[in-house]
C-alpha cells in the first residue's frame, strides 16, 4: 500500500471515529466469507458500519477521538462495528452473533465517548434498543388519553346498558 494511500485510510477512519456515537472492537478468526456477508447484512439493516482495522492504521486514526481509549484493543485480527446514531443496535447485533459463533469475540468498545469492557458491551445489548425506547414513550403519552376517552364515554355507554336491560325485561 503507498504511503498516500495509507494517509488517505487514517484520514477517513479517523472522520468515522470522530463523528461515531458508539464504536465496538471484535476479534474474528477464521470466518468463512459466507458468514462475514451475513454479519455485514445484519449490522447494515440496523445502519451500522463493520470496518475491518489495520491495526496500526487504526491506532493512528484513533488518535484525538474517544477511540483512542481502546486502541490498545488493536490486536490480531479485529474490526470494529461503528453507529452514528443508536449505540445499542451494533452491541444488540454483535452478541446474538457472537453466542452462536466461537471464533467471534467482542473485545470492548466506546459509547459516547466512554470506554466500556466486554461486561459492559453485553449489558449494553441488553438495553432497549432506539426504537423500543420511542414505542414506550408514545405509548406513555398515549395512554392518560386513551383512558380519559374511556372515562368521558362510560356513564352514556352505563345509561344505554340500563336502558336496554329494562327493554329486554319489559318484552
Amino acid at each position: 500500500m503507498l504511503k498516500s494511500e495509507k494517509e488517505e485510510l487514517i484520514k477517513e477512519l479517523n472522520d468515522k471515529f470522530t463523528r461515531a456515537q458508539g464504536v465496538i472492537i471484535a476479534e474474528f478468526n477464521k470466518l468463512d466469507v459466507e458468514t462475514v456477508n451475513r454479519l455485514r447484512a445484519k449490522l447494515r439493516a440496523g445502519k451500522v458500519e463493520w470496518k475491518v482495522l489495520k491495526n496500526t492504521l487504526a491506532r493512528r486514526a484513533a488518535k484525538g477521538t474517544a477511540v483512542e481509549k481502546i486502541s490498545d484493543d488493536f490486536v490480531g485480527p479485529v474490526a470494529a462495528a461503528i453507529s452514528y446514531d443508536d449505540v445499542v443496535t451494533p452491541a444488540k447485533i454483535l452478541q446474538e452473533f457472537v453466542k452462536d459463533l466461537e471464533s467471534v469475540k467482542i473485545k470492548s468498545g466506546v459509547v459516547q465517548g466512554q470506554k466500556v469492557d466486554k461486561a459492559g458491551v453485553v449489558a449494553l445489548a441488553k438495553l432497549p434498543g432506539l426504537n423500543e425506547l420511542r414505542a414506550t414513550i408514545l405509548n406513555l403519552i398515549n395512554a392518560p388519553a386513551t383512558k380519559l376517552v374511556r372515562t368521558i364515554n362510560e356513564p352514556g355507554g352505563s345509561l344505554a346498558r340500563v336502558i336496554k336491560a329494562k327493554a329486554d325485561k319489559a318484552a
